[in-house]
């Protein structure tokens, strides 16, 4: 069984069931997914795009969702067990799920640890008694399960098997239809409706402040395969911006951007891979805010500056993500080729520090050896 809660996690997931088909043409996969998981031959019992919620005040709103959604996990665990549940993220779901799974003799291998360098590192303590191993992504992680004697390996990070575009950037260009002549901004509203109700107004609202300013830009917006065309329509329609909105083709759409405005998350580091330079936004509710704010011990939340160890590409967070401040630092890229050059030359340091490719092969072997 693979749970996966979100569209990062079923990319992950989907690439480990082909690993560990390529390893073992018999055994069957089943779980919680989303479209990439499906394609990889995983039977999802629970849509994952319904399960992509960040923040207290937004869980709450989809608590019957979620709660169905585990107890129907809970009841396949106890009454036909499988031989390993694989966890990917998505923490106060699938600590919980462990935990069923653990008193029901099944062995949890869990893959992208909580974020415990960030905070409520007690909880290695609650993952040392329900987890049976933990495969992480990053090295510096490795030190905190160490020392509860939690099994630990590090296996690298997937994305540097997937950060790959599929054409050259000129030819991505004309594919799109762009003008060659024009600067590219692209718009990376999220993979989840809740970030596309409360960033992407505010994202357009930037564009069109930018529009005003320059005129030789254009927009350009991958779509996620978590949304349709019709989750983003009235907002595009209602501000009037002519913006080229793309399926499937990801990497292709970050090469040909300039610069890019995105909310926090995965894309982050796959933005920061391409090396293109970037605005990080973030806004939950007020409440959700004030408590993190309380409890997360780190001074970053792009993942490509926790990673780097410094704060490469600006980041405004809660009030601070409002369109004047973004079109600027977005202005700031566009016209200053030096500050352009500069965050480029730092993304760039990232994939050192992410290790050597195939994490997938390795937690593929990692999964048959617990089975065995």
């Amino acid at each position: 069984m693979i749970v996966a809660g979100e569209a990062s996690g079923d990319m992950y997931g989907a690439m480990l069931a082909r690993e560990i088909r390529r390893l073992d043409r018999d055994i069957a996969f089943i779980g919680m997914g989303g479209a990439g998981m499906r394609a990889a031959g995983v039977e999802t019992l629970i849509d994952a795009n319904d399960m992509a919620v960040v923040g207290l005040v937004e869980v709450v709103a989809n608590f019957r969702v979620i709660a169905n959604a585990f107890t129907s996990l809970k009841r396949v665990i106890k009454t036909t067990p499988p031989s390993l549940l694989i966890l990917i993220d998505y923490p106060d779901f699938n600590l919980r799920l462990a935990a069923v799974a653990k008193a029901c003799g099944v062995k949890v291998l869990y893959y992208i640890s909580p974020q415990v360098w960030a905070w409520r590192a007690g909880r290695v303590k609650k993952i040392a008694r329900i987890v049976d191993h933990m495969a992480v992504l990053f090295p510096f992680e490795v030190p905190y399960y160490e020392k509860e004697r939690v099994p630990v390996t590090f296996v690298g990070h997937p994305l540097l098997d997937m950060v790959r575009p599929t054409m050259g950037r000129a030819e991505a260009v004309s594919f799109f239809g762009l003008d060659p002549h024009k600067k590219t901004i692209g718009l990376f509203p999220g993979s989840r409706r809740s970030e596309i109700k409360s960033l992407f107004p505010v994202i357009l609202e930037s564009a069109k402040l930018l529009q005003s300013r320059f005129t030789d830009v254009q927009f350009i917006l991958p779509l996620a395969s978590s949304l349709k065309h019709a989750d983003i329509a009235p907002e595009l329609e209602k501000s009037g911006l002519q913006v080229f909105v793309v399926q499937d083709r990801n990497y292709d759409v970050m090469q040909v951007c300039d610069a890019v405005v995105t909310v926090s998350g995965t894309v982050t580091m796959e933005i920061a891979l391409i090396g293109v330079p970037m605005v990080i936004i973030y806004r939950v509710s007020p409440l959700t805010y004030a408590v993190g704010k309380r409890l997360i011990k780190v001074d970053h939340i792009g993942i490509c500056n926790i990673v780097a160890g410094e704060r490469v590409v600006k980041e405004l967070i809660q009030h601070d993500a409002e369109p004047a401040k973004i079109a600027a630092e977005i202005g700031a890229i566009l016209t200053d080729s030096e500050y352009a050059a500069a965050i480029t030359r730092k993304l760039g340091t990232i994939e050192q520090k992410l290790g050597s490719g195939g994490c997938s092969r390795r937690l593929a072997e990692l999964a048959l050896k617990m089975m065995d």
